[in-house]
């Protein structure tokens, strides 16, 4: 150890700084010009030679002073920040806080059919957003007056894009389909929400699960599904704002997955213009329940009179307004 210049410095590996002592703790000779010559002991943390604990304790107590208060544990937050950063070639790098892992909870309940008030999972967050009830049972509803039976679904195949818990296809399922697709792309909702709440329901065995995008499935039909890929009923209800309705439902319009006879049913926001037709299938019904939407295209021989009444109706008034807009201009 040795002493420099009017502010000496002491090395002891520590990683903290000794504030000012007395000059005759230490043995510092006392004169006349020293007397306000204070010096400083500092302790680096560079040395690759570290001392251990007891070796800093022992030079402390040494030097008349108190191990205690140099070598004091680190705050909470100074842990916190040590924990969370990490040194890579002198580089510090911010570690990336632990992901708070995700819930379930029993709120949906399957509406009717065989699986009748079975409770189903969903997740906590907002991140999947499961089709309200009310709509559920306003589409089955219409689906089922269509068929011609108002009790149950007519046997078929059903496809269930964005199917998230699963809850629409599994309604499907206990109302009378014979086999339901699922296409959901989070793995996490498949492997804790959707396969649970098929076990738990008993549907496990006549469901197809596909971890994809559905633009990726809808691109690739044939792959998943085979020569014989059209379904007799499909469900679209995306998240709102990540998909383009127009672009959707055309790439849904030109895909395998529709045939002549086919129904397919959209839940979609306020303020979405859906046209009056997709493909070869034409709109039966377009309810709202607050700010979801409830479109839902089939065969023409599905199409009510009454509801063909009044879309003629629609389509003239806005008609009207272009030709009116268009001569103003």
């Amino acid at each position: 150890m040795a002493i420099s210049s009017s502010h000496s410095v002491f090395s002891f590996g520590c990683g903290s700084i000794v504030p000012e002592t007395s000059l005759l703790s230490v043995g510092y000779p006392f004169t006349a010009t020293n007397r306000r010559r204070p010096f400083i002991i500092t302790v680096s943390s560079k040395s690759k030679n570290e001392l251990s604990v007891d070796k800093k304790r022992q030079l402390l107590e040494q030097y008349g002073l108190n191990p205690d208060e140099f070598l004091s544990e680190p705050s909470p937050k100074t842990k916190k920040r040590r924990e969370q950063s990490k040194t890579v070639s002198g580089k510090q790098v911010l570690l990336e806080e632990p992901k708070t892992p995700r819930e379930t909870h029993k709120l949906l309940q399957v509406v009717g059919g065989t699986a009748r008030r079975k409770k189903l999972l969903s997740p906590k967050s907002m991140d999947v957003r499961p089709m309200m009830e009310v709509v559920k049972a306003a589409a089955f509803g219409i689906l089922q007056a269509a068929g011609g039976c108002a009790a149950s679904l007519r046997p078929g195949r059903w496809l269930d894009l964005y199917s998230g818990t699963g809850s629409v296809g599994i309604e499907a399922i206990s109302r009378g389909c014979s086999e339901v697709h699922f296409v959901e792309m989070d793995p996490w909702v498949v492997s804790d929400v959707l396969r649970p709440n098929l076990e738990w329901t008993g549907f496990l065995d006549v469901s197809v699960i596909h971890t994809v995008r559905v633009e990726s499935f809808l691109e690739r039909a044939e792959h998943f599904l085979g020569k014989d890929g059209s379904f007799d009923y499909i469900s679209v209800t995306p998240p709102y704002a990540a998909v383009d309705y127009g672009v959707l439902m055309d790439q849904i319009s030109k895909s395998s997955i529709v045939g002549e006879n086919t129904f397919i049913v959209v839940e979609y926001p306020l303020r979405t213009d859906m046209l009056d037709s997709c493909g070869c299938l034409v709109k039966i019904s377009d309810r709202r329940f607050g700010r979801t939407h409830l479109a839902i295209y089939g065969p023409k021989w599905a199409q009510k009179k009454k509801y063909v009444e009044k879309t003629k109706k629609r389509q003239e008034k806005l008609d009207l307004l272009r030709e009116m807009e268009s001569s103003a201009s």
